[in-house]
């Protein structure tokens, strides 16, 4: 099984005033399952990881209906206010619906770079072990620090690392990316997303990504590692089978199978027939 783990679909209507903006012109129309399809059949993709992009339990609720009745998506990461009074029963009627896997806070652009480091978070967040689901951390590289605390603080919660921590590849790179990755990924509960790169990379293109996805090859292993799109972001970089090939190129054919889907499926808990 070939797995994307980590994509997208939208409606600009149901994004006013969110991102992208208007003269994001690759980025700022419609992306439906009717545009991913044909990119899905022709990569050999059998069933992917729909992740969510606003702040907003609508956009969860269209989703999760969206992957009911569309096979293909295979699991959900949506979003719940982890910090709201009543969060843990909010995310208790969330995961009612088997096709929610996970949940993601929008942390990459947060103000406070602590804000997972919070010990508030626990109610919510054993909630959420307690129910099998899954975390996707969307962190830039200056929160890393504090998302080895949150990782600490919760050894029994699955917690994957979206983009690499989006490591400043176009800029020349991020100080003390590696070692603060590496730290995550001493952890056991810790994985992370072979996605994103390309985007990160800007001009440099994929010379300029390879190193730091050889990085989370390296720091991670092929067990942990899950690779995605994220598409249609992946389109300000380049295009969904370019992407796809060349993440095949650098991982060893022997780890295929996990790297493409296996971990995936381990990762989510993806038992969808």
């Amino acid at each position: 099984m070939r797995i994307d783990a980590h994509h997208h679909l939208w409606r600009i209507a149901d994004r006013a005033g969110q991102w992208p903006p208007p003269d994001l012109a690759a980025l700022y129309r419609d992306f439906t399952l009717d545009d991913l399809a044909p990119l899905l059949a022709a990569a050999g993709i059998d069933g992917t990881v729909l992740v969510q992009t606003l702040e907003d339990e609508a956009e969860t609720a269209a989703m999760l209906a969206l992957a009911a009745r569309a096979p293909v998506i295979r699991g959900v990461v949506g979003w719940t206010d982890l910090k709201a009074p009543g969060a843990p029963d909010r995310i208790a009627r969330l995961a009612r619906d088997p096709g929610l896997k996970g949940l993601r806070p929008m942390l990459q652009d947060h103000p406070d770079d602590a804000w997972i480091a919070d010990p508030a978070l626990a109610p919510a967040i054993d909630a959420m072990a307690a129910r099998g689901l899954a975390f996707d951390a969307l962190v830039r590289p200056r929160q890393l620090k504090s998302l080895l605390t949150f990782a600490v603080r919760h050894p029994d919660l699955r917690i994957v690392v979206d983009h690499g921590a989006k490591p400043e590849i176009g800029a020349g790179g991020t100080p003390g990316w590696r070692e603060a990755m590496a730290a995550l990924a001493a952890r056991p509960n810790v994985w992370c997303k072979l996605s994103g790169l390309l985007t990160e990379a800007g001009a440099g293109g994929m010379e300029a990504a390879r190193p730091y996805a050889a990085a989370i090859l390296d720091l991670f292993g092929p067990s942990r590692v899950l690779w995605g799109s994220d598409w249609p972001v992946l389109n300000l970089a380049g295009a969904y089978g370019d992407w796809l090939d060349a993440c095949r190129a650098l991982v060893p054919p022997a780890h295929h199978d996990a790297v493409f889907g296996g971990n995936a499926v381990s990762f989510y808990r993806l038992d969808r027939p």
